[in-house]
């Protein structure tokens, strides 16, 4: 095992910068999938459950959601809510039972809606509720994105040491060439942010800036 005096930030940085590393790049056709963007995960003003990274990440997912929308490509959100008693929580909802804990965010809260500075069209988009990490697990993502002739996934949301690096797995696991952009997504702590986006860019992943995301969707024609 290799080991370091660097910080976490520093080793991404590090291994993000040779120019050798070998990409997946963009296919034909991307959709956006936005993981659990809702008020428990990303308003730290009214819950300690939340998390910061890059202040402007709500402005960057919305604006890649809208144009991925406007050339007719699928979004999709998530969220993760709960039944009353958490009977749907599974063994996750087993380890702590706080006010704060995962099974505590209930369907029809406030914790489980959407932050309010993103524009959701339910005419067009896919909403689905998910109970554990992966926004494959149990949900109808694989299918509708088979359906629609998708072979890239942009990930956006938090955290990315949780919910997104297991998205981002599967997505692979599933043969989809996958995308993080590093200002779309968000964690409590820089060390397991970056711990973790080094682990996506080695092994399961393009990380990039939201920059790259914007261009591909600028020069996309349908």
């Amino acid at each position: 095992m290799i080991r370091s005096d660097k910080t976490a930030r520093e080793i991404f940085e590090d291994i993000r910068a040779n120019p050798a590393r070998a990409r997946f790049g963009f296919g034909e056709r991307v959709a956006i999938v936005n993981v659990d963007p809702q008020k428990s995960y990303t308003r730290p003003d009214l819950y300690k459950t939340a998390y910061v990274t890059d202040p402007r990440q709500m402005e960057h997912i919305d604006r890649i959601s809208r144009k991925a929308r406007d050339k007719g490509l699928p979004v999709i959100w998530t969220h993760v809510a709960y039944m009353d008693n958490a009977a749907d929580a599974g063994v996750w909802g087993t380890r702590t039972d706080t006010p704060d804990s995962l099974q505590n965010i209930k369907f029809d809260s406030d914790r489980t809606e959407f932050d309010d500075r993103l524009h959701i069209d339910r005419a067009v988009d896919a909403v689905y509720t998910k109970r554990m990490p992966s926004a494959f697990f149990e949900t109808p993502l694989a299918s509708f994105l088979r359906w629609h002739k998708i072979d890239t996934v942009v990930i956006t949301g938090g955290s990315t040491s949780g919910c997104v690096r297991a998205t981002a797995v599967d997505s692979l696991s599933y043969g989809f060439r996958t995308i993080v952009p590093i200002e779309c997504v968000a964690d409590k702590h820089e060390s397991y942010h970056f711990a973790n986006l080094t682990d996506l860019l080695i092994k399961y992943a393009d990380v990039v800036d939201v920059a790259e995301v914007d261009a591909w969707l600028e020069a996309y024609t349908p």
